[in-house]
């Protein structure tokens, strides 16, 4: 092999799948743009124009990417981080406010959004700390390190009144989990999201009794291999989360939030202000749904669907991409774009498994956890299955700063593993 040759090698079914996506959200952010006029794929006013200018610009930063030595991904990986954070810092001080949230800097008529690059800062940092020959995950001070290093960005978000960027960052525990972290995090992350409904669903102290019986019951059978302090401490975290969770929902939430969740579980009780919520809040939902069940098996066609054309549901080119999927192309269009995602995923997964480098791995999955999250959500959302959070679907949804961040993301990864594709 030339020497030449080898920096031309790459993931080619990944890059593959990765245009497949960008094409087809295209197509469809370009069906939810169009109001009726003459469609001109060079008009630079429309959503759909300016998103082609953004994809050719993602071309060029892929270039850029795969231009650089991969080595310098791994060394500067600490310096990325800070420089996230800096922006994520001065976004709070000189950011632009749109729909509430204050994440976005204003230049000239462009706006970005500093935190949908700071998922692929953060990754790296992580993965340069997990990879340290002195880290030792399954050690909690290294946990502490390690969660501090991802609650950090998070936070900063958070503060920027983003809820649904900030979740994004639980997405980081698939790979903590895959890197040693002792299993019983996973159990008490269950525990803590089963007894937070409960108590939102059912109340305090009826959740508080169910969880005491389940507890001592489970000790009675276990007592010989179960220490009396295990079901005491559960049995304290889940007094201490049901009335945080009350105080938190009624006294911290914003109004709209609480509505959200209210709607989710059912929680309201009142049939005239139930209704009212429907109208305003649930509305978004019920057009959705009503969108992707009119498309039936096959759509009804490429810029035919009448509720798309029709503007009967909000955001639709943005958080709501999917309602297109699923209104023109039907159930087999939206299984076939749920199929390449899951193909992709599966994709970066193996991948990750084949890297000799623990940096490189550790980052494949965090790439592979981030898409996996952003996904589950987006798509569950837009069909009622969670509540309304507003975070984008990885190249469908309509924005420059959404799809240069999940390309840095893919194509730092895709360098990463030209390294194993690449060796002599």
């Amino acid at each position: 092999m030339r020497q030449t040759d080898r920096h031309f090698k790459f993931d080619w079914l990944t890059i593959f799948l990765f245009f497949l996506l960008v094409g087809f959200g295209w197509l469809n952010i370009l069906s939810a743009s169009q109001n009726g006029d003459e469609i001109t794929i060079l008009n630079f006013t429309t959503s759909y124009g300016k998103q082609l200018v953004f994809i050719g610009l993602t071309c060029l930063l892929i270039l850029l990417i795969l231009a650089i030595d991969s080595k310098f991904y791994e060394r500067f990986s600490s310096i990325i981080y800070i420089i996230g954070l800096a922006l994520l810092v001065g976004v709070l001080l000189f950011g632009k406010t749109i729909n509430g949230a204050t994440s976005w800097y204003a230049i000239g008529p462009m706006t970005l959004q500093p935190s949908e690059f700071v998922k692929a800062a953060t990754a790296l940092a992580v993965a340069k700390y997990i990879s340290d020959l002195n880290t030792d995950i399954a050690k909690l001070k290294d946990q502490l390190r390690t969660i501090l290093i991802i609650a950090i960005p998070a936070l900063l978000i958070l503060l920027q009144n983003d809820t649904g960027s900030m979740l994004v960052y639980g997405a980081f525990f698939f790979v903590l989990y895959r890197e040693g972290l002792p299993k019983y995090y996973l159990w008490i992350i269950i525990f803590i999201a089963v007894v937070s409904i409960s108590a939102l669903k059912f109340n305090v102290l009826p959740t508080i009794l169910v969880v005491t019986i389940l507890l001592f019951g489970f000790y009675f059978f276990k007592r010989k291999k179960v220490k009396i302090s295990l079901p005491i401490g559960l049995l304290l975290l889940c007094l201490a989360l049901s009335f945080s969770v009350k105080f938190f929902y009624n006294n911290i939430l914003q109004p709209h939030q609480q509505d959200r969740i209210s709607l989710w579980l059912r929680l309201e009780k009142d049939p005239e202000k139930l209704e009212r919520m429907k109208k305003t809040f649930a509305y978004n939902l019920n057009e959705s749904e009503k969108a992707i069940s009119s498309g039936g098996l096959k759509g009804k066609g490429f810029l035919e669907g009448t509720r798309t054309t029709g503007k009967f549901v909000p955001e639709q080119d943005t958080d709501y991409i999917f309602t297109t999927v699923g209104e023109e192309w039907g159930f087999l269009g939206s299984f076939a774009v749920v199929l390449v995602f899951v193909i992709l995923i599966i994709r970066i997964l193996h991948l990750a498994e084949l890297q000799k480098s623990q940096f490189s791995r550790v980052y494949g999955y965090s790439v592979a956890a981030i898409f996996f999250f952003h996904f589950m959500i987006n798509i569950g959302m837009v069909m009622g299955l969670i509540p309304t959070i507003g975070i984008p679907l990885p190249f469908f949804s309509y924005g420059g700063s959404g799809l240069w961040g999940f390309t840095i993301l893919l194509f730092i990864f895709i360098k990463l593993d030209s390294n194993r594709i690449n060796e002599w």
